[in-house]
């Protein structure tokens, strides 16, 4: 079954017919946790959405994969860790986020103003935002749970979110094929366009800005002061998911290939 990445989850109705196949529809999105506390899973450690099968998969830094959760999930898609090493998920097939605990038990952690979650992405207060592909809003979360929107211009298909270290939340337009850049207090630019239907984004520890352009089989880095070029465009197959490691390493999410790549840092 060929998946058409221009409408593949946006129609309601088509949700189940398109995530009927694990194969198709592993490794949506990945998380890394970084901090060495005793409350976070082993720093390194690989957290991957299987939307096919509705699990969460774990990989240890040596590639040593594991089901971490397997329960409560309907089309998983976005993750996110908060500061006490609670990881989140964005439930695209039901309109909830759910929530956790360290060891896997799992709870409903919001099931209101949610269409579509996609991308998921905590700021230094610990408020979760959350990307609505369904109805191109971002949603706000305080850590109990209120919710409310936090934009809803400037945004079409929203995909991935990340955070840079000045508060600026970054949102992937993915029907758009642009960045989107917000303010701590809401306010929108485009940040950056002629994105090949960007999905994933994340942060190096320097401030660059590196997307999944899954339209064009790419990984593109941008520099804080926007300017863009290929990071990598080899091994690639709809690149989904981002994420950073402590050593500066990239991991690529592939949406199809059910596997991650790992991209060193200098590669092109």
């Amino acid at each position: 079954m060929s998946v058409d990445m221009s409408e593949r989850y946006y129609s309601k109705k088509g949700i189940g017919m398109r995530l009927s196949n694990p194969l198709e529809l592993a490794a949506m999105a990945i998380a890394v946790t970084l901090a060495a506390t005793p409350a976070h899973a082993t720093p390194g450690d690989l957290y991957v959405t299987n939307s096919g099968d509705n699990t969460i998969e774990k990989f240890t830094p040596g590639g040593l994969g594991s089901v971490f959760a397997s329960t409560g999930l309907n089309a998983p898609f976005g993750l996110a860790f908060d500061s006490s090493g609670n990881l989140f998920a964005a439930n695209l097939g039901n309109n909830t986020i759910e929530k956790f605990t360290p060891g896997g038990l799992g709870s409903v952690f919001a099931s209101t103003g949610l269409d579509i979650p996609t991308g998921l992405a905590f700021d230094s207060a610990g408020n979760l935002f959350v990307a609505n592909a369904g109805n191109n809003t971002i949603e706000k979360f305080t850590p109990g749970g209120l919710g409310s929107v936090f934009a809803s211009t400037g945004l079409n298909g929203p995909e991935g979110l990340a955070f840079d270290s000045s508060g600026n939340l970054f949102a992937a337009n993915f029907r758009g094929s642009t960045i989107e850049k917000f303010t701590p207090g809401g306010v929108g630019s485009v940040f950056a366009t002629g994105l090949g239907s960007p999905t994933g984004l994340a942060f190096d520890s320097s401030g660059n800005l590196f997307v999944a352009s899954g339209g064009d089989n790419t990984i593109e880095k941008f520099t804080p002061g926007g300017l863009g070029s290929v990071f990598a465009s080899t091994g690639l197959n709809e690149p989904f998911g981002l994420a950073f490691d402590s050593s500066g390493n990239l991991f690529v999410a592939k949406f199809r290939r059910c596997h991650d790549r790992e991209v060193h840092p200098g590669w092109g």
